[in-house]
């Protein structure tokens, strides 16, 4: 499967902060961007650049707002040929907080937001462009956009931004191969002028399998998480996606590392991969917060929970 075109994208410490409200050490996120410098990975998205003015920082950690000056803290010093990323929500971020790109380590802004956002989206983007960074734009909770406002957003990102990719991102993890077909088609055919990227969550345990459907339909930007550590199930695991893709600039080694030192031992704390909870919200098409807040409870022991009950009452949410 090796392709020149293919482009890895890390997401551990933004989609894992969703599980832990981004409260990583430094030093962990340190040894973690080494680790994953010496893989070979094309992007490391070290957290959110979100607005301090929507998040309470006293709730959340360092990595909802990943300023420049912490992102230097972590990274000098440390050898990476890839790009440093950020993730901007469309809805909770300012086109201000950016500084211009040669004042910045970040190098890519990767623009989330939902269909009926795609006017701040595109906005943030092209002031991204503006300043001089690449971004793309990701398109969250695809299994639930109505299919004309899709086909009317798609076709206004093509005709108003210059964005380097537009993600397909299976937010609740509810898509099967066929579904990843149907929007590769229907992305396709209105963007012309940009890659697609995927971004999978795995409540079916089906992210890594829906990211190889998108390779086979020549998508070029992949996105993974260590482990798999992501919001609810968690995400594509990258050690996996890397060891298919048989580039040979690619080393696991170093991402066992990251895993083994820094990401299992957050398991005593946070729980992410297969569950029934966090099944049935991929299943049922919804989102996972129901199935999280379950899973944090001091009760969750699975011979507790009657999943029959849960079954009912998250098909009623």
């Amino acid at each position: 499967m090796f392709r020149p075109q293919i482009k890895v994208c890390d997401c551990t410490i933004r989609d894992g902060g969703l599980m832990n409200d981004s409260h990583f050490p430094k030093e962990m996120v340190r040894h973690v961007f080494s680790c994953l410098a010496r893989s070979g990975v094309d992007v490391i998205e070290l957290g959110y650049r979100n607005s301090r003015t929507m998040f309470d920082p006293a709730k959340f950690g360092l990595w909802r707002f990943t300023d420049d000056d912490l992102i230097r803290e972590v990274t000098d010093g440390v050898e990476f040929a890839g790009k440093i990323a950020v993730m901007q929500d469309a809805h909770k971020a300012f086109a201000e907080d950016l500084a211009p790109a040669d004042q910045s380590p970040v190098s890519l802004v990767r623009v989330a937001t939902y269909v009926h956002d795609i006017d701040k989206a595109i906005h943030l983007a092209n002031t991204a462009v503006e300043k001089g960074y690449e971004a793309t734009i990701n398109v969250m909770s695809i299994s639930h956009a109505i299919e004309r406002e899709l086909d009317e957003a798609l076709q206004q990102i093509e005709e108003e931004t210059k964005v380097s990719a537009v993600y397909i991102v299976d937010s609740f993890g509810n898509l099967y191969s066929e579904d990843v077909d149907f929007y590769v088609d229907k992305f396709r055919r209105y963007l012309k002028s940009c890659e697609l990227g995927i971004h999978c969550h795995n409540p079916q345990q089906l992210a890594f399998a829906n990211t190889i459907q998108g390779i086979i339909r020549n998508v070029n930007w992949l996105d993974g998480t260590l482990y798999g550590l992501g919001r609810g199930a968690g995400n594509c695991p990258i050690e996996l996606l890397m060891s298919f893709l048989k580039n040979p600039k690619f080393n696991i080694a170093p991402l066992l590392e990251a895993i083994g030192k820094e990401i299992i031992p957050l398991q005593k704390d946070i729980f992410w991969g297969y569950s029934i909870p966090y099944m049935l919200s991929g299943v049922l098409n919804i989102h996972p917060k129901e199935a999280m807040r379950i899973m944090a409870l001091p009760d969750s022991d699975p011979e507790k929970v009657d999943y029959v009950s849960l079954f009912h009452r998250l098909g009623d949410v």
